[in-house]
């Protein structure tokens, strides 16, 4: 054999241990990028669930917000329907909303037993314009409006005239 076959054959036999020798290195190598593909495609799974139950979490918080307010506010009316029930009840103690229980065709019959914020005859000849509230025509009856411009025309006393403006504002 020639001087060149030898060193042929010597050079091909250490490229082939070389190889040898760095094939497992870089099944290692292979192997590491692998795992750290793997890793890193289940840590972004794993991320992307958190993301997403914290999402969930915060849409429910929020749910749960909007009905703990529409609960407080449902509580509030509710104590003030309460509220509203319990002067209704302390009137009634009063013997002040006994006109609510007595029928406009009973009222002769309990004239004169009825409480003191109830309407009496004298009350009812109050409701001058029969709209079932006496309160307008008490205030009409207070200034004396109806009274004092019958004629249409303003108080003779400028004095007069300026209370009633003050009582009206």
């Amino acid at each position: 054999m020639s001087t060149g076959a030898i060193i042929a054959i010597v050079v091909v036999a250490l490229i082939i241990i070389g190889l040898l020798v760095m094939l497992p290195r870089m099944r290692g190598a292979a192997h590491q990028k692998q795992a750290e593909r793997e890793l890193g495609s289940r840590r972004e799974t794993v991320a992307t669930e958190h993301r997403e139950a914290a999402a969930q979490g915060e849409n429910r918080a929020e749910l749960a917000e909007r009905k703990a307010r529409i609960a407080e506010q449902e509580a509030q009316r509710d104590r003030a329907e309460a509220k509203l029930q319990s002067e209704r009840a302390e009137m009634h103690d009063r013997g002040q909303a006994d006109d609510e229980l007595i029928d406009d065709s009973e009222r002769d019959r309990f004239d004169g037993v009825t409480g003191p914020g109830s309407a009496s005859t004298s009350d009812r000849s109050a409701d001058v314009d029969r709209d079932g509230h006496t309160l307008d025509d008490r205030a009409r009856a207070a200034t004396d409006r109806d009274h004092d411009q019958q004629d249409g025309s303003a108080s003779p006393d400028p004095q007069r005239g300026r209370e009633d403006d003050r009582r009206e504002s």
